[in-house]
């Protein structure tokens, strides 16, 4: 494929969106134990988003998998929404998957009243050690977590305060996580572009039609803030999941 600046970033296109996440997973679950191995514990990072449920329904299912020994973090939190809310990143992803596998633990952002301290506090969590893995995909104005278009790159921080903009909550409301786009918060919490990149190994899961010009920016575009995942490039161990309306604008 025709992808600049690209080192080692694998892809893989799935006959349809339930192999995608089919593949993915079993992908992730071999790494898991690879990895569960070498070193005693695992810390990884998910992303919240319906791009990821066919990946994660299928990692629920892979056996094996020493849980207790893995620690969870996710990468973005809307900011504004009661805590009970079900479009919550951390509520969604504990109906998805935490509450069904038995982690060692997982650390929900929590935006609260003082919004630089819960980054600063999640920041020194993910700190604390490795990431080894970090399960994102892309939105549809080439985001990753919610570093919309232009992100920052090299940005000194870990974990910060971010304004959404209008592709970004648009696409909230085609995802059918809200009814309108009056009800999708503006502010988020979000892990950095540097952060993201410095987990060990990431996997990328990035289905269906309306994230196909995404996927082309993220492989044929050079790296660049513009189109924040193009960032993925530069990762000496990313592998993208693709299926054929997310990949049908790529051009070899």
């Amino acid at each position: 494929m025709n992808s600049p600046n690209s080192t080692s970033m694998k892809v893989h296109i799935a006959s349809d969106r339930k192999e995608l996440g089919r593949r993915a997973a079993a992908d992730i679950a071999e790494a898991i134990r690879s990895k569960l191995q070498q070193k005693p514990h695992l810390r990884i990072v998910f992303a919240a988003a319906p791009s990821q449920g066919e990946m994660l329904s299928s990692l629920l299912l892979e056996s094996d998998i020493d849980w207790p020994r893995v620690t969870a973090f996710h990468m973005d939190e809307y900011i504004g929404l009661p805590e009970d809310a079900p479009q919550r990143f951390g509520n969604w992803l504990r109906e998805a998957f935490f509450n069904h596998v038995p982690l060692a633990s997982y650390h929900l952002i929590n935006p609260g009243h003082d919004l630089e301290a819960t980054c600063r506090e999640y920041a020194t969590m993910l700190a604390e050690d490795t990431i080894d893995f970090v399960l994102l995909g892309i939105g549809t104005n080439a985001h990753i977590a919610f570093n919309d278009p232009p992100a920052r790159l090299d940005d000194p921080l870990s974990v910060k305060v971010v304004e959404l903009d209008g592709v970004c909550r648009q696409q909230q409301v085609d995802d059918q996580c809200f009814a309108t786009l009056d009800d999708v918060p503006h502010q988020a919490i979000t892990l950095t572009v540097p952060s993201l990149l410095r987990g060990e190994q990431l996997f990328c899961c990035v289905p269906g039609r309306h994230k196909a010009e995404a996927v082309r920016a993220m492989m044929e575009y050079p790296v660049s803030g513009q189109f924040p995942a193009t960032a993925l490039k530069t990762h000496p161990n990313c592998t993208v999941y693709l299926d054929p309306d997310s990949s049908s604008l790529l051009t070899t």
